[in-house]
This record gives C-alpha cells, sequence and structure tokens, in this order.
C-alpha cells in the first residue's frame, strides 16, 4: 500500500514549489541531497517573509499602531500553528528560540541550572548532536554532576537493555535525538519517557531531524521539553520552538534579561512576564515566525501519508543502490530509520568524495556532522551524508550514484 501511496505522490508538482531546485552548478542540474543540514524553502515561504517586510514591519506587543498591531497577530498566529502542529496542549507552551541549539541551552541554563546539583546526573545517548552533549556537559561542569551515556549498537541503535539500570534516583534529567541526524535512527521516544518518568525523570526531545519527516504529537510522546529548527522544516533560519511543559515553564527562571520578558522594573526588583514572555527577552524574529507559519500551512496542505511513504521508498531504494557502489559501506544500519544515507568509501576521505559530487551538481554533506563521540564509537572518523526531503527523486539518487563512479574513476 505504501509504494500505491508513493506513486500517487506527485514530486514534480512539488519541486516546482521550491525555486532554488531549478538551477544548475558547475554546469549540471542541481541534486540536492544535504536536507539534514538545511531544507530549501517553498516559494510560499519566500513570499510570506518579504510580505511580512514589505506590509507588516514593526515591532510587536508595545505598539498601538495598526502595523504594529498586524505583526503581533501574525507573530502571535504563528505560535498558535506550531501548538497544534505539535499538538501542544496550550499555545503558552511554545516558545520561540533561535533553533534547536537555543531550545536545549534554555533547559539546560534554567532547569538544569536549578534542578541539578552536585552528585546528579543527566542522562544522553551516544548518538546526541553537539547541541545535546555541550549545554549538558557546561551545567555537569558547574554543578559537580555526571554526565551519564546510553549506549549504541554498531548497527546504530540504542541500548535499550542498558537504560533501566542508567536511571537512578540521581538522574534529573534525560536529553535524547528523536532522530540521529548523523545515522538516520529513529528511537523509541515513547518507551524512553515511559521509562523515565516513572521514576519521575522528566525528558527532553531533540527533534530537528523530526519534524520534517513524520507527524509529532508531544502529547501522545508524553515529553516535557522538545525542541525544534525551522530551517529543517522548510522554513528559514534563525527561528526554532522549545515546547516545555507549562507547569515546568512557570516554575524555571528566565534565560535571558531585556524586554518584553518582564512586569515591572525597579533597581531594588523585578519581577517577570508570565509564559511565554517570560523566556522571549528582546526583540523576536518576527519574519521567522511569519516564514515558520508559512511552512507548517504548506505542510498541512500536502498529504503526510503521502509524503512518508514516498521518503521511505528513497531511502530503501537509496538504501539498495548506495549499498551496491564498489567500496561503499553504509554507516547506520537501524532496522527504523529516517531519510539519511551515510556512508563511507574505500580509502577515500568524506571531503574529497564531497568536492567531487560537487562538480557534479551534488550536494552532499561530509565531516562528523556535529557528532564526533559517535564517530568515534563507529570507528570512523567521518562520513559522507545524503540526506533526503520530500522534494527528492530517485533519479537524484542515480546521480549521486553516477558522481561516485567519478570518484572511484579518480582513486582508482
Amino acid at each position: 500500500m505504501s509504494t500505491n501511496v508513493a506513486s500517487a505522490f506527485d514530486v514534480q508538482r512539488i519541486r516546482r514549489d521550491f525555486p532554488i531546485l531549478t538551477q544548475r552548478i558547475h554546469g549540471k542540474p542541481l541534486v540536492y541531497l544535504d536536507n539534514a543540514a538545511t531544507t530549501q524553502k517553498p516559494q510560499a515561504v519566500i513570499d510570506a517573509m518579504v510580505r511580512s517586510y514589505a506590509e507588516d514591519n514593526a515591532n510587536i506587543h508595545r505598539g498601538v499602531h495598526l502595523l504594529s498591531e498586524r505583526a503581533t497577530q501574525a507573530y502571535e498566529e504563528a505560535r498558535v500553528k506550531i501548538q497544534k502542529f505539535l499538538n501542544a496542549p496550550n499555545a503558552r507552551e511554545i516558545i520561540f528560540v533561535r533553533g534547536t541549539t537555543e531550545g536545549i541551552n534554555l533547559v539546560a541554563q534554567t532547569y538544569g541550572r536549578v534542578n541539578v546539583g552536585r552528585g546528579d546526573q543527566v542522562l544522553i545517548t551516544h548518538m546526541e548532536h553537539h547541541s545535546n552533549i555541550v549545554p549538558w556537559q557546561m551545567i555537569c561542569e558547574e554543578k559537580g554532576a555526571e554526565l551519564k551515556v546510553l549506549p549504541i549498537t554498531d548497527e546504530g541503535e540504542l541500548r535499550m537493555d542498558l537504560l533501566d539500570g542508567l536511571l537512578t534516583d540521581r538522574t534529573k534529567i534525560v536529553a535524547v535525538a528523536h532522530v540521529s541526524n548523523s545515522l538516520g535512527t529513529i528511537n523509541p521516544i515513547k518507551v524512553i519517557v515511559e521509562k523515565a518518568h516513572q521514576r519521575g525523570i522528566p525528558v527532553l526531545v531533540d527533534g530537528a531531524q523530526a519534524v520534517a519527516h513524520m507527524p509529532v504529537d508531544v502529547q501522545a510522546l508524553g515529553c516535557d521539553f522538545y525542541a525544534m529548527s525551522g530551517h529543517k522544516l522548510f522554513g528559514p533560519t534563525g527561528i526554532g520552538v522549545l515546547y516545555g511543559r507549562l507547569t515546568l515553564l512557570e516554575a524555571m527562571p528566565p534565560y535571558q534579561g531585556g524586554g518584553d520578558m518582564i512586569s515591572a522594573v525597579t533597581f531594588k526588583k523585578t519581577t517577570y512576564n508570565a509564559v511565554p514572555n517570560k523566556f522571549e527577552a528582546g526583540t523576536p524574529n518576527i519574519a521567522g515566525s511569519v516564514g515558520l507559519g508559512a511552512a507548517i500551512d504548506y505542510l498541512k496542505a500536502l498529504d503526510f501519508t503521502a509524503v512518508s511513504a514516498h521518503e521511505r521508498e528513497l531511502l530503501a531504494y537509496g538504501t539498495r543502490v548506495l549499498g551496491a557502489v564498489p567500496g561503499v559501506r553504509i554507516v547506520g544500519t537501524a532496522s527504523h530509520k529516517a531519510s539519511v544515507l551515510s556512508f563511507v568509501m574505500d580509502d577515500v576521505h568524506p571531503h574529497d568524495i564531497g568536492t567531487i559530487l560537487d562538480q557534479e551538481g551534488v550536494a552532499i554533506r561530509t565531516g562528523h556532522h556535529c557528532t564526533q563521540p559517535l564517530m568515534e564509537r563507529l570507528c570512523v572518523p567521518a562520513t559522507a551524508r545524503a540526506s533526503l526531503a520530500l522534494y527528492n527523486t530517485k533519479e537524484e539518487i542515480d546521480a549521486l550514484v553516477g558522481a561516485l563512479a567519478k570518484v572511484r574513476e579518480i582513486f582508482a
């Protein structure tokens, strides 16, 4: 049934919505396979941001003139769109941030700073992005706490059999990726949350790589925090979202001080605004929030079942044909994956692979992908990573495979 749904998915119509995909690179048609780093933007998002600047540009919340009222309305409407997109219970639980990185740092520097003490533990996994490692290291170093790590298998799956033993009375928070940016592994978030909650431990989920590939329901997952980036969701850069359980957000101190996060200020004492304003100091990325709202509108107009089926078919096809290329070894073979194909090729350095592919018009990512501990665990210095999105095609995967033949030719 999935194949039939995918066959009905009109990828060529989708591609026409993304103007950047029509260009040529080094004289070759652009094959954009770097979606885990950032996704391209549909014309609808670009138009929404242009309108925001051309027609409604003003600061929000404090102005009484019409432009400010329109800008404020657009900003808060975007918050509600995101609330519904994530199925959060309350729009006040949606906090605008610069991206997943800032969302995680916000939780680490507020919830973590208050609740993690000497001798306590923070639990992460071996496949985390640096953005979900370093903030917790900083808190642990400051507080005299310990960073614990849930191991993975050689295939790139979490060692769930070890989870219970790592959850103790000293564990103050669990922070885990929904989808690995380096391997594509989809982690069993709901199970992790249930096990952590049995001990009263909150869970933060790094959703940067998940939101573009699957429906996300924070109530169904049961997580306490969920961080995401707009630019991974066909929206603009510099805008993201932190979902937080309202009772936790209300108990957390502010992250930054400044305008809009205050209720009253004197030289003796400042009282803080209510959530979410308490965590949104200063002038925000107003046009970015509008663009993110437009990206969500764009996605909601699509048949997400068909989108998911199309991506699964691409992943299966890419796994098959890439795995057949002489000298290529796919890194990350979990049974439950999103659209990421990381690989190494004989003794060719991934950076050389990426440079040659670029000359063929094929854009991929090479390096450690901000997951150096993961690379060390898998005994590879780096990988080449092709990451897929709803506008990619089998023909583009064929172009990747054809370009790899050039790599073999040069390094033969």
